[in-house]
């Protein structure tokens, strides 16, 4: 039997199975909508910055720091937003979060009113409400991080957390083509430019599932009418099992624990490099040569699908072999390589392309597996206040990434040096997870 293998009972396996099945069928496909709306609220300024800057006349350093400003928001707020979900409950806090950023994501279509009206200068606004924006969202994800946490032990959360990240990806299937419509479509309709209609059409539905939120979540397995008696006390005794090798913590204790600014490091890096991604990977594709935003939208779409089907059959793989760390190190670094060559073919869509999707892929499967690695480790209200640091701290590389490769952009007149930048710094992630991330959240063998 090799060191990871575990031993167990079968028919004791197939049912537990069964419950968790159920668990992520009712839980899952919710949060993943939720989820996909909220990113699409996140990134759709890469599509509105196609036609946005020249409107606004806005410079591309600009636009980097306002896509990147977001972060700074989440930050801030992150930490307070997860240890009041912890005390109030999931369902009205996470409705709470979803109405306050849809009304704020609309809002952007009136960046240049509010402007006019306020004597700002339009950048002003713009990284204002992008701040607002973040700062709304703050604790949405670390929250559904820490929800999985009420129902799933730290060796099952992998699968689950790339279900949720799933909707990072589908955000783009979904939502390039989408975007693109609404631009094409609407560009003009009542005297308002098409990115002003982007905004307020993908803005509608957060401010809906918002509301659904309130009906159709529950706070935690006790409140779960949909299992049985013995389905929750099943799920009770596997947290309690899992609950034994943790420990709980301070919010300044956790500040003390090495592996807590471990975590921090390597979210850091996997973050620059997605997000660096996610925010210019509409104008990377444009400087191949595509011309409509609907074509763009849908090469985007192609990418993210394959980046989405790859990412749910690489984590399922490491579940089921119970090994995580060369799995999630492997696929930072791939995806580091690719985003670092994806800029070296402007001319080739197709190579640009794909390269972009092994990018995303990587960088999908690094955060699913990571993400397990926290939760292996805190219990209580640590894990509240460690998953909101963790995830606060490292989600700062959502601000270096675009900044940094809107700087790098408009300096060397090239995008090639900053997209190699974020792709190395990817890769350094793959590394410390290759060095320090033996035996974080795996399933122990039985005894």
């Amino acid at each position: 039997m090799t060191p990871n293998t575990v031993a167990a009972d079968p028919a004791a396996i197939a049912a537990e199975e069964r419950v968790y099945a159920r668990v992520t069928w009712r839980l899952l496909p919710f949060l993943g909508l939720c989820y996909l709306v909220a990113y699409l609220d996140r990134v759709n300024v890469g599509f509105a910055k196609l036609h946005m800057l020249a409107d606004l006349s806005m410079s591309e350093a600009a636009y980097g720091f306002g896509a990147g400003i977001f972060f700074i928001g989440y930050f801030l707020f992150e930490i307070p937003s997860n240890l009041a979900l912890h005390r109030v409950g999931a369902r009205w806090w996470i409705a709470r979060i979803m109405v306050t950023w849809g009304i704020i994501s609309g809002a952007m279509a009136f960046t240049e009113p509010m402007a006019r009206a306020t004597g700002l200068p339009v950048e002003t606004v713009f990284y204002g409400l992008r701040f607002l924006l973040g700062a709304a969202e703050a604790g949405f994800f670390p929250g559904v991080l820490l929800y999985l946490n009420y129902w799933y032990p730290s060796h099952r959360q992998s699968r689950a957390i790339a279900l949720l990240l799933m909707a990072q990806p589908f955000s783009f299937v979904f939502g390039g083509p989408v975007s693109g419509a609404i631009m094409d479509g609407f560009s003009g309709a009542g005297g308002l430019h098409d990115w002003q209609w982007l905004f307020l059409i993908e803005a509608a539905p957060a401010v809906l599932l918002g509301i659904l939120v309130v009906l159709r979540l529950d706070n935690g397995i006790d409140e779960a009418r949909w299992l049985t008696p013995a389905d929750r006390q099943l799920l009770k005794d596997e947290l309690a099992k899992d609950a034994g090798t943790k420990s709980d913590h301070s919010l300044r204790e956790l500040f003390s624990v090495p592996a807590i600014w471990l975590f921090v490091a390597i979210l850091f890096c996997i973050v620059t490099g997605v997000y660096g991604i996610n925010f210019w990977l509409p104008t990377i594709l444009a400087e191949t040569g595509l011309k409509s935003v609907l074509a763009i939208g849908g090469v985007t779409a192609a990418c993210y699908f394959s980046s989405a089907v790859m990412s749910v059959l690489i984590t399922r793989h490491a579940e089921r072999v119970n090994e995580k760390r060369w799995h999630a190190a492997g696929a930072a670094v791939a995806g580091g390589v690719s985003l670092a060559l994806s800029a070296a073919w402007p001319d080739n869509t197709l190579l640009t392309a794909s390269l972009l999707s092994l990018a995303t892929t990587g960088g999908l499967v690094a955060t699913a597996l990571f993400w397990s690695f926290p939760g292996s480790l805190l219990a209580g209200a640590g894990v509240a206040a460690g998953l909101a640091a963790i995830n606060s701290f490292g989600n700062l590389g959502g601000f270096v990434g675009p900044y940094l490769l809107g700087l790098l952009s408009q300096w060397l007149h090239s995008r090639t040096a900053g997209v190699a930048a974020l792709g190395a710094i990817m890769v350094c992630a793959g590394l410390l997870i290759a060095a320090n991330c033996r035996h974080y959240g795996l399933r122990k063998p039985a005894r």
